[in-house]
């Protein structure tokens, strides 16, 4: 019992590295990484029981503390479908040999003990976290507001047409709406951040 307060009070008890990008091949998250589909680890961390992997797309996680036995749980959570807000950083105290990045995705909350030697590599990623969970914030309030201008649009005209809509108008109204909302989520709904790790991951 004493032995392991003592390993959490020095940030022993599991701690993750970083890994370098001509070592993604030697952990298992390189399998899961759809490479077929032009995806792309950028960041990855490590410890004895998780891997943390960042990619163009996603965050791909092997979780081993939930899982049964030796088995691990494997789970992907799509930028396109997983808004990152709350980043932080927490650096590393006196007796501290860790330094903790936290983020939120989706409704899954993650805190994710790093070595403190890899603070240099931890700022990077804190820095294109930060950059995408803010563009994704951006393009939500954009997003809304496609889809309450063609409400209001949509009400618009419905107030102003005195005569019953033919059939062929009625085709072309269905049309044109569904072309808006589909250009509006191609444009607002990034799924690639490939140019924002590039951007900050420098070490």
């Amino acid at each position: 019992m004493f032995k392991n307060m003592a390993m959490d009070a020095l940030g022993l008890s599991d701690i993750g590295a970083v890994i370098k990008p001509e070592d993604y091949n030697k952990v298992d998250s390189d399998d899961y990484v759809m490479h077929e589909e032009g995806e792309k680890i950028y960041f990855l961390i490590k410890s004895k029981t998780d891997e943390y992997c960042f990619t163009n797309l996603a965050l791909i996680h092997l979780d081993g503390t939930s899982a049964v036995s030796k088995k691990r749980l494997l789970k992907r959570y799509n930028y396109s479908h997983n808004i990152i807000k709350d980043v932080a950083l927490e650096t590393a105290g006196t007796v501290d040999m860790d330094i903790e990045i936290k983020l939120s995705m989706g409704d899954q909350y993650y805190s994710i003990d790093v070595a403190k030697a890899y603070i240099a590599q931890l700022k990077d990623l804190y820095k294109a976290l930060l950059k995408i969970s803010a563009i994704q914030k951006e393009n939500s309030v954009y997003y809304q507001y496609a889809q309450t201008s063609l409400n209001t649009a949509s009400s618009t005209v419905g107030r102003a047409t005195n005569v019953s809509t033919s059939e062929e108008q009625f085709k072309a109204i269905n049309w044109y709406a569904f072309t808006w909302l589909k250009y509006a989520h191609d444009t607002y709904v990034r799924k690639d951040f490939g140019e924002v790790f590039e951007k900050f991951i420098n070490n």
